[in-house]
């Protein structure tokens, strides 16, 4: 009985000196809400004076009553300048097509492609193709990395039944 209360105090004191910085924070917050909760209390005493004074000042007043959040999207006026700075259409993203040409990269390493190549030498479309084709072990030779633009002839895959069936005499061919 005696150990299991010395490992329980144990236990105890731990968590206490563990939570102690965390019941320190949580009570500066709870100071903290006190302190705005009496900054908003002077400012809605304030708003009357504002609404007679603020306009002499040049002051704008604001659009919903003090205390209240505005619901939905900002006003056009607002949105305005910020939709000026952005460019139409929103941020675009990857590879600008004049500047592919323009900064010294190369087309697709297949006949006929014309894309701008992303990964040795091959558009992203070719590149996945190259992948599938080495990880089924049917890589054609011609299908060399870093291959020059429009160096390699494209290969039509087979689909569906010829499909498995090509995967199957390619496992044949790696295994025998």
């Amino acid at each position: 009985m005696s150990v299991d209360k010395a490992f329980r105090d144990m236990i105890r004191n731990e968590i206490e000196v563990q939570l102690k910085p965390l019941r320190d924070v949580v009570s500066r917050l709870e100071s903290g809400t006190a302190d705005l909760d009496a900054l908003r209390n002077v400012a809605e005493r304030l708003a009357p004076l504002a609404e007679v004074v603020g306009p002499l000042f040049g002051a704008q007043l604001p659009a919903a009553k003090p205390g209240r959040k505005a619901v939905g999207r900002p006003a056009a006026a607002a949105r305005g300048a910020v939709s000026a700075a952005a460019p139409v259409g929103g941020k675009r993203r990857g590879r600008k097509p004049a500047a592919a040409a323009a900064d010294g990269s190369r087309a697709c390493a297949i006949v006929g492609c014309g894309k701008p190549s992303r990964t040795k030498g091959y558009c992203a479309a070719h590149y996945q193709k190259l992948r599938m084709l080495e990880k089924t072990n049917r890589r054609p030779s011609a299908w060399v990395d870093y291959a020059p633009a429009d160096s390699v002839e494209d290969i039509k895959l087979p689909r569906g039944r010829a499909a498995s069936k090509a995967l199957a005499a390619a496992a044949q061919a790696a295994n025998g």
